[in-house]
Order: C-alpha cells, then sequence, then structure tokens
C-alpha cells in the first residue's frame, strides 16, 4: 500500500512539474514572444522577465527583437540606359508586429523569403530608372534610400521592418567588362597623351626663356668684358706713353728684348737679314 502511494505521489510530482513547465516562461531582453490559444492570437509579449500563460492550452512562440540580417545572391539589373549590372546586395530588418508577422509569413525563414522577392524587385524597380553613373557615383546613396523606404512600405505588411538597404558590389557583366575596361585604357592613353604635350610644350617654353636669359646674360658681360679690356689698354698705353717719354731709348731697348722672348722661345728658327732693325741689339 505504501508502495502504491509513493508511486501516485511521484506522478503527481512530475505531473505538477510538468503545469509548472507549461505555465510559467521567461522573455529575454532580446526576444518577444506571442501567445495563442488554440491557433488563435490573444496576446503579445514584449516585456522581459518571467510570465504565465494557461497550461496545454495556451502556446508561446518566440521572435527576435534584435536587428537582422538579409543577404542576397547576385542578381542580374538592367539601367535605364541599358546597362548590365551584377548587384549584390543586403539588408538590416527586425520583426516590428510579431504577431502580424505570425500570421503571414510565421518564421524568420519565411521572411527571409519574403524579403528577398521585396527587396530584389524594389532595387530591380529603382535602378532601372536611373542611368549607370548614377548608380555607380552621383546618386548611389539617393537611390538606396528609395530602395529602403519602398522596400518597408510593402514589407509592413507582414509585421516587418526594413531599416536600411545596401548595395555591396555592383558588377558589370564578365562579357561587357572587358569591352568597359577597353575603353577607359583607351581614354587614360589619351588623357596621358594630351599631358605630355602639355608639359612638353611648357618645357619648350622654358627652355626658350632660358635661352633668351642666357643669351642677354652672355652680352651684357661680354660688354662689360670690353668696356673693361678697352679701358685696361687705354692705361696701358697711357703708361707706356709716360715710360717712353722718360727714356725713349731704355724704352725701345726693353721692348725689344720682350719681343726677342716672345719669338725666340722653345726651337724657333727665324730667316731674317741680318742689317735688319730687329736684330741690331744681337749684333750689339
Amino acid at each position: 500500500m505504501s508502495r502504491l502511494l509513493a508511486i501516485w505521489g511521484a506522478i503527481a510530482i512530475i505531473l505538477l512539474l510538468i503545469i509548472i513547465s507549461r505555465t510559467f516562461y521567461a522573455v529575454s531582453e532580446t526576444q518577444q514572444g506571442v501567445i495563442t490559444q488554440l491557433g488563435r492570437p490573444v496576446r503579445l509579449v514584449r516585456t522581459p522577465g518571467l510570465h504565465t500563460k494557461l497550461p496545454f492550452v495556451q502556446q508561446l512562440t518566440i521572435f527576435e527583437k534584435r536587428l537582422l540580417d538579409y543577404d542576397s545572391a547576385p542578381a542580374p539589373v538592367i539601367t535605364r540606359d541599358k546597362k548590365n549590372l551584377v548587384v549584390d546586395h543586403y539588408a538590416k530588418w527586425r520583426i516590428k508586429d510579431p504577431l502580424r508577422f505570425l500570421q503571414t509569413v510565421q518564421t524568420e525563414a519565411g521572411a527571409q523569403a519574403r524579403l528577398d522577392d521585396i527587396i530584389y524587385s524594389k532595387v530591380r524597380e529603382q535602378l532601372g530608372r536611373h542611368d549607370l553613373s548614377e548608380v555607380i557615383a552621383t546618386r548611389r546613396g539617393a537611390i538606396l534610400t528609395a530602395v529602403t523606404n519602398s522596400s518597408n512600405e510593402t514589407a509592413a505588411a507582414y509585421g516587418i521592418e526594413v531599416l536600411d538597404v545596401r548595395i555591396k558590389r555592383a558588377d558589370l557583366p564578365p562579357e561587357n567588362a572587358q569591352a568597359v575596361y577597353g575603353r577607359m585604357r583607351t581614354e587614360r592613353e589619351r588623357e596621358a597623351k594630351r599631358y605630355r604635350s602639355e608639359g612638353q610644350e611648357e618645357a619648350l617654353k622654358i627652355r626658350a626663356e632660358t635661352d633668351k636669359q642666357k643669351t642677354i646674360m652672355l652680352a651684357e658681360a661680354y660688354e662689360r668684358e670690353q668696356a673693361m679690356r678697352g679701358e685696361g689698354d687705354a692705361k696701358a698705353i697711357h703708361i707706356y706713353a709716360e715710360a717712353f717719354q722718360q727714356d725713349p731709348d731704355f724704352f725701345a731697348f726693353a721692348r725689344t728684348l720682350e719681343a726677342y722672348r716672345k719669338g725666340l722661345k722653345g726651337k724657333t728658327t727665324l730667316l731674317l737679314p741680318a742689317q735688319m732693325e730687329f736684330l741690331k741689339y744681337l749684333r750689339e
């Protein structure tokens, strides 16, 4: 009898633990939940902590409250100027209305599939309204803002809030990339030739100006040289004249010796008449 009571007591404890586990539940700061009763939602749980529900009758479905990532596979897009792009984009989103989220997509996997359709269609729509240059450079930020707003409006019907859509890469298809790179290379080579020609023209101008200044400086220096040489020659002639006036014979003797020194320098042979005035001092 006591053994039977022990068995029933253990069964009662187990049932009590099961009831307690089915009645009490905890929600963390990063979670939110929906309580459903026989498949119908009865209330939302947004505050963290310990909560209660009817055991076995009510069910709890937990959803993430934090930001979630959406990352798509690269897909082709055609711009307004008929250029093909392979766009790889991603987005940040979160579950804003868990009740509507449960009623429409139910799980995060279902939400990812729905976002794949929504965001790709919006990206293709917005990029199709702009040229390639605007998508790549000039209006990329404004285009992505429009994609984010449009995607958020559509995703709101599923309890989803799209906060940001960004493009990771926007590449040309391989068959078009080589042609584009070829045009870019040709354009850069043309720019390089223009810069080189401009540089050569500027170099010629600089050389011409330098040669002009050099010629002017040499002419001025030659002019000063000739002026100084003339002044020196005039002074020398004046000195010679004064010396000649003091003693003409000695001056003639000194000048003749100087002529001998210069004319008979080294192995010099002179064929001159013996009675030549130039040789009178040698004869004497």
